[in-house]
């Protein structure tokens, strides 16, 4: 038996820059197709025309290639209205979407009412009731409709609703079911005449023959209407996969609003793709927090069945962790072109003197300014007695990778002095700094002229 390959889809809504949460999802669907040969759709949602921008949507491209995913087609919702428009028509004359003249006050009013009566807040379909000459009364007072869709919750009566479990095998959460008679029936269409998300999102998985929709757990309850309106199309519904959602460590949801935790954010503070995959992609699962050398060697070992149930929290310092550890392993061949972009002409001697010390990439350029260009050295009193011998001693050139430990031992034995008491003056000179790289691999680099410079306290 040959399996078709899967079809997934992310669908963002352009209305702001996606999040780390955002990009969990964009990678689980990709992940799914790359495990078993598929196609990764980016479907823009779209239909909000006045809060949907273009830069947005580039920007989310973008993202999304940054993380190493490539996708086999970009759809845009706003460009097929035409064709939802249709469907809605066919719909109407079907009489399965029906306009709704209540304003959200008398919604709300109503709602209010219901549970008043310990009743739940389900919409009574008092639309259905209206006649012809009622519709064009509140058409005159300047009403416009909105269109809910009728759930097959009753037989024949839909007055008299009866219980109509949906139910799904879910790829995270297993067998699940929404009783469309606890429902409302659902707006699709708006007062003003846009689409909420259902109606084009539904259209557009059949167009497009996804086969699987991987989205967070918060569309559940959408599914069951969903399902119910794939089955009005005369449509199989693809298969369904809800995943936990992300939290700050404090539990509270991720949100647009938190740029800083934004896929275009994290890139600009230096955080490397794979780092950032890994994190989205495994926390909240069974699998270690581990690195993989690229995306398609983390679908291999994948699967949404490791997803568990319970909200996984986000930690920022766990990208930060796998970021350093994967700059720690990089040869310079990976590296050189992005050193040269960031103004580092140094070699792999450069490289491999700072490596062990990165956590982002761009740090290294400080250190080539430490290792080539104008240093104000750290100097006090304290550290005379160990800087003076360091003159007296200063080695002759060429200096290589024995002359720092050759020349620590002539300080140490001059002076007496060992362990940070020796040291620290040293680097303070040396780099203007306490802390960084071991010096001894440095040291060539900045050579014995700014050396001796440096340790007499001169800028250089």
């Amino acid at each position: 038996m040959t399996l078709t390959p899967p079809v997934v889809r992310f669908a963002p809504s352009p209305t702001g820059y996606i999040h780390i949460g955002n990009a969990r999802t964009a990678l689980y669907n990709a992940l799914v197709a790359m495990k078993d040969g598929g196609s990764f759709i980016l479907r823009f949602d779209d239909t909000d025309l006045e809060r949907s921008r273009a830069e947005y949507a580039d920007q989310i491209e973008a993202d999304i290639c940054w993380l190493g995913i490539e996708p086999a087609l970009i759809v845009r919702q706003s460009e097929r209205f035409a064709h939802y428009n249709q469907v809605a028509e066919d719909l109407k004359k079907r009489g399965l979407l029906y306009p709704c003249y209540e304003t959200p006050e008398e919604l709300d009013r109503k709602r209010a009412l219901q549970r008043a009566r310990g009743l739940p807040p389900v919409y009574d379909r008092a639309a259905l009731k209206l006649t012809e000459a009622e519709r064009a009364a509140y058409q005159g007072e300047g009403r416009k409709p909105h269109w809910r869709f009728l759930l097959t919750n009753f037989d024949g009566d839909p007055f008299a609703t009866q219980s109509n479990s949906v139910g799904w095998d879910d790829m995270c959460r297993g067998a699940q079911t929404v009783d469309l008679a606890a429902l409302s029936d659902p707006v699709l269409i708006r007062a003003d005449g846009t689409y909420l998300y259902t109606l084009p999102s539904v259209v557009d998985d059949i167009d497009l023959g996804v086969t699987h929709v991987i989205r967070g757990e918060d569309h559940v309850t959408n599914t069951g209407v969903q399902i119910d309106i794939f089955r009005a199309l005369g449509a199989e519904a693809p298969i369904f996969g809800h995943h936990n959602l992300l939290t700050l460590a404090s539990g509270e949801g991720l949100s647009k609003r938190l740029g800083s935790l934004s896929v275009a954010a994290l890139n600009g503070d230096g955080m490397e793709p794979q780092a950032v995959a890994a994190v989205a992609a495994l926390i909240g699962t069974s699998q270690p927090l581990e690195l993989s050398p690229t995306l398609e060697d983390l679908a291999r070992s994948f699967s949404l069945s490791q997803v568990s149930r319970a909200p996984a929290k986000f930690d920022p310092e766990d990208v930060e962790r796998l970021n350093a550890k994967l700059l720690h392993a990089l040869p310079f061949e990976a590296v050189s072109e992005r050193l040269e972009a960031l103004g580092v002409t140094g070699d792999s001697r450069f490289w491999h003197a700072v490596r062990p010390n990165l956590t982002r990439l761009t740090e290294a350029k400080n250190w080539w300014d430490i290792v080539s260009g104008i240093v104000e050295p750290d100097v006090d009193d304290a550290g005379g007695d160990v800087r003076n011998a360091a003159l007296e001693a200063l080695p002759e050139t060429p200096w290589d990778e024995e002359t720092w430990p050759a020349w620590t031992k002539a300080i140490r034995e001059a002076t007496g002095q060992k362990g940070r008491a020796l040291f620290m003056p040293l680097r303070r000179a040396l780099t203007g700094l306490d802390h960084g790289p071991e010096i001894g691999p440095l040291l060539p680099l900045i050579g014995r002229t700014k050396a001796e410079s440096r340790l007499r306290g001169q800028a250089a």
